[in-house]
């Protein structure tokens, strides 16, 4: 082989490579988190686990991803350990269908129906529908697939490449006498674990041998060991993630390397004792493409086959490896945070959509500590107690966190290759942490005044009471509207909002108003004063965050977002709707005369 053949077979292995990673990504994106969300929920049985893991892994083309997630899960408390093994021997079982895709290269026939099914025909036929999709379309579903046409068409067309460009080493002594070397089959194996860790992906260190295959000099007994390899090798994704992780997750990871490297112990010493009677022909015959395809499933369905049974030995071999004891123990506190923020694993950034549909629930959970801070701070108010005082600091702590935590990981988040929903889906939850955070410091400072109440032994006068009712009533709804306009995204209820918080504006005037009334007859002091007005200015302020939570809704479902622009022109417009809607609120909540 010359230097400009050298340079066709590594251009070859670089397209294989990107095609491969494209695919993947656009198989990705198509899913939307989909399949990470019924992985989640559908491991009750270790059949089911296996089949699932099989599945999904066949889907998006990588057992290192399925592996990964797996192990977010169970350092998540999403997924038990014993629900993970299933799915990481299903997922050996579904990497293997790369391997026969790979394998229709190596069709050879002059019927012309055969032949479509090769991929140098059918292959330039994709790639123009998948450009096609991805520069004419508008439907973002359309793009990633044609993402995956693309991705699948370059993998191929590198694949073939590669292949044409190592035929000449058949001729080359040197290679045939590595490759001899390499019919060891310890050096075998310890080659393909190396060339498989290097580049995390046992389905592309399978295509490179099938590639090799063209050449005639990769035999059988060559490449079984090899294969073997590949499987051991491809654990090293897993270990890698379970870094910093539970002892569970990283019991996981060591699950995913016991079944191959178990697997692969067993196969070969009964595979090669019974070469030693029987002396297997097939080992000197040269290897294809279909044979490395139908070695690399057999061996893991076997694997499978034969270690499911013994799932809760792999379980419990884990654990001897990583014992209860060998855990530092840690404060209460760092529990209770890893128990609160465990759905912002790392691990599930390689997967963008399951990780947007988990910053969505983990924003839901901190929207709704945020309107129990409100609400228990407005009833100390009312009675002041406490132990439901310290439990108003602790969730105004514990929100304070969810926003670092959250705006942390969605930053990391937004570098990852999102669709266009998952995109905005961030940008909504970015606008609205913010208003979350704020809100529940109102409920500190309504605590704070609480408390003053408490300590001077103040009390509002009966009218200030009732206007007080009237307020914290208005200040509910409009709670419950903007956070159920958010978790539902309902721009419908979302509108709700702006003409309530209106309403709430002008109350918060007439409260302040009527105190400087009723402080000229002396009904009341210029402390209790000071005190009533705080609380009235921090009610308004958490109906403006409610108003910012419904405009970040309403504006990002029309794909922007302008919220000086939507209420300048909601005003401007004199919308009739809007208008009616407020005199309806102003009837609802009227101050008493």
């Amino acid at each position: 082989m010359d230097f400009f053949g050298l340079l066709t077979m590594f251009g070859g292995l670089a397209l294989f490579l990107y095609g491969m990673d494209t695919m993947g990504q656009g198989l990705e994106k198509l899913s939307g988190g989909r399949l990470e969300k019924i992985l989640e929920k559908l491991t009750s049985s270790p059949i089911k686990a296996v089949l699932l893991g099989t599945c999904v892994t066949a889907v998006i083309q990588s057992s290192s991803a399925t592996t990964v997630m797996v192990v977010g899960f169970v350092n998540s408390g999403i997924m038990k350990l014993t629900q993970a093994v299933g799915i990481i021997m299903g997922a050996n079982i579904g990497t293997t269908v790369t391997s026969w895709l790979l394998s229709m290269t190596g069709i050879e026939s002059s019927s012309f129906f055969v032949r479509l099914f090769k991929p140098s025909s059918f292959s330039p036929v994709l790639a123009m529908i998948g450009v096609i999709f991805i520069m004419f379309s508008k439907k973002e579903k359309k793009k990633d697939l044609g993402t995956i046409m693309v991705g699948f068409a370059i993998l191929m067309f590198g694949m073939e490449t590669m292949s044409g460009a190592v035929k000449p080493l058949a001729d080359v002594p040197e290679f045939r006498g590595i490759l001899t070397m390499f019919s060891n089959p310890l050096l075998g194996m310890l080659a393909g674990a190396v060339l498989t860790a290097v580049i995390q992906s046992s389905s592309a260190s399978v295509g490179i041998l099938q590639a090799l295959c063209a050449t005639g000099a990769v035999n059988f007994g060559t490449a079984i060991p090899i294969i073997m390899g590949q499987n051991i090798g491809t654990c090293a994704t897993a270990l890698l993630s379970g870094i910093g992780a539970s002892k569970n997750a990283r019991r996981a990871a060591l699950v995913h390397l016991y079944f191959n490297v178990i697997g692969t112990f067993v196969f070969m010493l009964v595979f090669y004792t019974v070469n030693g009677f029987v002396h297997f022909e097939f080992l000197n015959n040269p290897a294809n493409a279909m044979g490395i395809a139908v070695v690399h499933s057999t061996f893991n369905v076997a694997a499978t086959l034969v270690l499911l049974p013994f799932s809760n030995g792999l379980v419990k071999l884990a654990c001897l490896t990583i014992p209860d004891m060998a855990e530092i123990r840690e404060t209460k506190d760092a529990e209770a945070a890893s128990t609160e923020f465990r759905l912002l694993d790392e691990r599930f950034l390689e997967t963008p959509g399951y990780a947007v549909e988990q910053c969505r629930h983990m924003t839901i959970r901190m929207a709704r500590l945020a309107k129990k801070c409100i609400l228990m701070s407005a009833e100390l108010l009312e009675r002041y107690d406490q132990e439901k005082a310290d439990q108003v600091e602790f969730l105004e702590n514990l929100v304070d966190k969810y926003e670092d935590k959250l705006g942390t990981y969605m930053v990391k988040l937004g570098s990852q290759n999102l669709s266009k929903n998952d995109s905005f889906t961030v940008s909504l939850l970015l606008h609205c942490i913010g208003d979350f955070e704020r809100i529940s410091d109102h409920g500190m400072n309504l605590l704070d005044a609480a408390r003053e109440l408490e300590e001077k032994k103040m009390e509002f006068s009966k009218k200030a009471r009732k206007e007080l009712d009237v307020f914290l009533a208005a200040v509910r709804e409009i709670l419950d509207l903007s956070l159920a306009a958010f978790e539902n995204n309902d721009v419908q209820q979302a509108s709700l909002v702006e003409p309530l918080e209106e309403v709430i504006d002008d109350i918060n005037t007439y409260v302040k108003a009527n105190h400087i009334r009723r402080l000229q007859k002396g009904k009341c002091t210029i402390e209790q004063g000071f005190v009533l007005s705080d609380i009235s200015t921090n009610l308004e302020r958490v109906a403006d965050h409610c108003s910012n939570i419904a405009i970040s809704v309403i504006e990002i479902d029309r794909d922007g977002f302008d919220a000086h622009g939507y209420l300048k022109n909601l005003k401007r417009d004199n919308d009739p709707k809007f208008h009616a809607m407020v005199e309806s609120y102003r009837r609802k909540y009227t101050l008493p005369t």
